[in-house]
């Protein structure tokens, strides 16, 4: 799917290409009738002079698709135009527009051709012809020729940088899209995976306890329903950034959820413990939001591949950092941890928890932190990541 470029902000093409048609038709025309009356030129050369006068100006409204033959086109009526008039004319202005126009779309050699040609042509046609020209009038024409190609490089320089100053817009506005699909598809993941997961492992524990412990299945079933309005809430806050203009329904995780989290993890077989030691210390929303998650995730990992029957959240300050350390003592990391910790997801089984520990790096590096995958003293797996304390630069 082709990637939208970024809009133009100059006038309209059609204003472009009329503007030199107008222009010349406006200095040529009047003067050239002026002066065939002055002059009391004959009828038939009268005729032919005002011709030429309209016929270069007309012909560079076929130079936005064929700038090249336009400007050898203009080059000949001009030369026609010098050689059957007398020696006192206006300046044929839409030769110079065609040189311009011509260098500007990339037709540059089709322009210094066409142009030494006529110039030669009438230097020496015109010497045979009996015209007297002036030197400094050949210089001076020389001049303006070369000041018409300045011009259309010029103009072509501004015209490339332009278009490559839109084209940079038009990446960075689809590297920031990319990079908000990219953080709105982690939310979901994170979001939903772990609700799912509490959901099955609730509903499991529900179904095993229906007919011995009524009151334990009932609990379950309690908490199924609390995840699933807090999933609820969670997915229509990370959504609610996709309408222009809408703040999300709920806000961001904070670590003071943080205990509400661990406690939904407390099953039967499985021990969840949450151990604070900020002493009431607070870091900043950031690395609030970004320990809420790695921790979410990693009970969610736990939940659902470890095999475990006891998870230790720990929270401590170290420095200017907030350290967050998950241990279980279940079954340790996926054989495919590794390349997933460092950016390659491996096919395969356990796919979803790769993708899992990838967006916990992702979430670290963000921040300007780090995160670190091994094996935990209680015989399964750790995590352990570092966040800034204070604001993330």
């Amino acid at each position: 799917m082709p990637q939208p470029r970024a809009p133009r902000t100059g006038p309209p093409p059609a204003v472009v290409l009329l503007v030199p048609v107008v222009v010349s038709l406006i200095v040529q025309l009047p003067a050239t009738i002026g002066i065939a009356y002055w002059l009391q030129l004959p009828p038939g050369r009268a005729a032919l002079q005002i011709g030429l006068a309209v016929a270069g100006p007309l012909a560079l409204l076929a130079s936005r698709r064929f700038p090249g033959p336009t400007v050898a086109v203009v080059s000949a009526l001009a030369l026609a135009a010098v050689l059957t008039g007398p020696d006192v004319g206006p300046p044929y202005l839409a030769l110079g527009f065609a040189i311009v126009l011509a260098i500007v779309r990339g037709a540059a050699v089709w322009a210094a051709a066409a142009v030494g040609v006529a110039w030669v042509a009438a230097v020496v046609l015109g010497a045979i012809g009996g015209h007297d020209w002036h030197p400094f009038r050949i210089a001076l024409a020389t001049a303006a020729l070369g000041v018409c190609f300045a011009v259309g490089w010029f103009a072509r320089t501004r015209r490339a940088r332009a278009e490559a100053f839109r084209e940079q817009l038009a990446r960075r506005r689809r590297s920031a899209e990319e990079r908000e699909r990219v953080r709105i598809a982690r939310e979901l993941h994170d979001v939903l995976g772990h609700a799912l997961s509490q959901i099955n492992v609730q509903a499991s524990v529900g179904l095993h306890l229906m007919d011995r412990d009524p009151e334990q299945a009932r609990a379950a079933l309690a908490s199924i329903k609390s995840s699933s309005k807090t999933a609820l809430e969670e997915v229509r806050s990370v959504l609610g950034v996709l309408r222009e203009g809408e703040a999300p329904l709920a806000p961001q995780a904070e670590l003071a959820q943080l205990p509400r989290l661990v406690a939904e993890f407390r099953v039967p077989g499985l021990d969840c413990v949450l151990v604070d030691r900020l002493d009431g210390q607070v870091p900043a929303r950031p690395s609030q939001f970004a320990a809420y998650r790695i921790a979410q995730e990693a009970l969610t990992n736990v939940a659902r591949h470890a095999r475990a029957s006891r998870v230790e959240v720990e929270l401590a300050r170290d420095g200017d950092a907030l350290v967050v350390t998950i241990d279980d003592d279940g079954s340790g990391l996926p054989p495919a941890a590794e390349e997933a910790a460092t950016g390659a997801i491996a096919l395969g089984d356990g796919l979803n928890a790769r993708r899992g520990l990838l967006g916990m790096r992702e979430r670290a590096d963000l921040l300007g932190g780090s995160i670190d995958f091994g094996d935990s003293p209680l015989g399964g797996a750790r995590v352990r990541a570092r966040l800034p304390w204070g604001s993330p630069p």
